[in-house]
């Protein structure tokens, strides 16, 4: 499980860490920085699958994620008496994403690559990464750093010294890209792994190609993908090695009294079709409703057969009739059971139908001066945590 996250200097995100529990809600009022939190959250995901580069460059390069206000608030400017300004600034800019789990933690520092320390190129954009770490606790010091990665060296520690493992680490390319070895570096092959266990659900399509509602050529399931494609063989992978009874409650619990079929025809292509009570027929893919489909998308991410470490939904609630929030948010309850959870959401009735579960963390957040807070958070309720130099 993870305990703590940290992210410093991406976009409303100046200098933000917050505790985390087994089953986490994130709410707050519209533009406070939620989606900031949930973007952030996936690019320190893409780090285990070589991907951190490509995201950035799909978000408008890494100067564009840049917090945009000060270096540091002054007291005078947080309090309205003195207008917001620039500071000089104490060293490059950074962005940095960092956790805390329960064996290991692991922190990425990205910046910009200085004009003409390349060479020739056409890739001047593309961003470095700086600093990587792996470290075991808590939070991050230098007595509990286990595997070190600076500007292109890494090192491992190797009892009370340091071995070099590599001294030309391409400068784009995160170490979980070449030092996943399970002699040399364990701890990399682990939180690599644990990293790319994550799975995050961010507004499923629902219009009338979206792939969730026509017939696909079905293979077992367990985990959906992000588009909700294999809708149909995942709701009936469930019904073979997952819990059969459980899909039937959660469907009842969301439309009382309507059954869920998957169709397959003669070339093995699957389809939904709901029986519904007072209709004469079922109804397939195509006749669905926006907010009924993403009910059974939803169900089919949260009652897989295989439950992943993390799931991390944002905004959930989008396209559903209120009266289904609750169902939802008993299906949420019951997937962390077997999953941490993360949800971001600004639909109250599925946030207080989460909060009745006694393992929920509630993560309130608000902006002041551009800038994303936790509300009701001091210094002696944030997590311990320290960046690397």
């Amino acid at each position: 499980m993870i305990n703590a996250i940290a992210i410093a200097n991406y976009r409303s995100l100046l200098d933000f860490s917050v505790a985390l529990g087994p089953l986490n809600v994130i709410t707050g009022p519209n533009g406070c920085g939620k989606s900031n939190v949930y973007r952030a959250l996936r690019l320190l995901a893409e780090t285990a699958h070589g991907g951190v580069i490509q995201s950035l460059a799909r978000e408008g390069g890494l100067p564009s994620t840049f917090w945009a206000g000060p270096g540091t608030l002054s007291r005078g400017m947080r309090a309205g008496e003195i207008p917001v300004q620039g500071t000089v600034s104490d060293g490059p800019a950074r962005l940095r994403l960092g956790f805390a789990g329960e064996d290991f933690g692991y922190t990425i520092s990205l910046g910009l690559v200085p004009p003409g320390s390349l060479g020739p190129t056409a890739f001047e954009l593309d961003p470095e990464i700086k600093r990587e770490t792996i470290f075991s606790g808590e939070f991050y010091r230098p007595s509990a750093a286990l595997v070190d990665r600076t500007a292109a060296i890494a090192k491992v520690r190797q009892g009370r010294s340091w071995q070099v493992v590599a001294q030309h680490l391409p400068m784009f390319e995160s170490l979980f890209n070449h030092l996943a070895d399970p002699s040399q570096a364990p701890e990399v092959l682990r939180v690599r792994d644990a990293i790319g266990g994550w799975r995050f659900f961010d507004h499923f399509r629902a219009d009338a190609e979206a792939p969730a509602r026509q017939a696909q050529l079905g293979t077992r399931t367990t985990v959906l993908d992000d588009e909700g494609s294999q809708l149909a063989a995942a709701l009936q992978t469930i019904r073979e090695i997952g819990d059969d009874d459980a899909l039937d409650e959660a469907i009842d619990d969301a439309f009382p009294g309507a059954k869920l079929d998957i169709d397959v025809s003669s070339d093995h292509r699957f389809a939904v079709s709901l029986h519904q009570p007072g209709l004469l027929r079922p109804l397939s893919g195509l006749e669905l409703s926006d907010g009924t489909l993403r009910f059974l998308l939803w169900v089919a991410v949260l009652l897989t057969p295989r439950p992943p470490p993390l799931i991390v939904l944002n905004e959930p609630e989008t396209s559903l009739h209120p009266d289904l929030l609750p169902a939802l948010s008993r299906l949420i309850r019951r997937a962390a059971d077997h999953s941490q959870l993360i949800v971001v959401s600004h639909a109250t009735r599925l946030v207080a139908g989460i909060e009745k579960d006694e393992r929920c963390h509630s993560i309130a957040l608000d902006k002041h001066l551009g800038q994303t807070q936790v509300l009701g958070q001091g210094m002696l309720d944030e997590p311990p945590w320290e960046w690397p130099d």
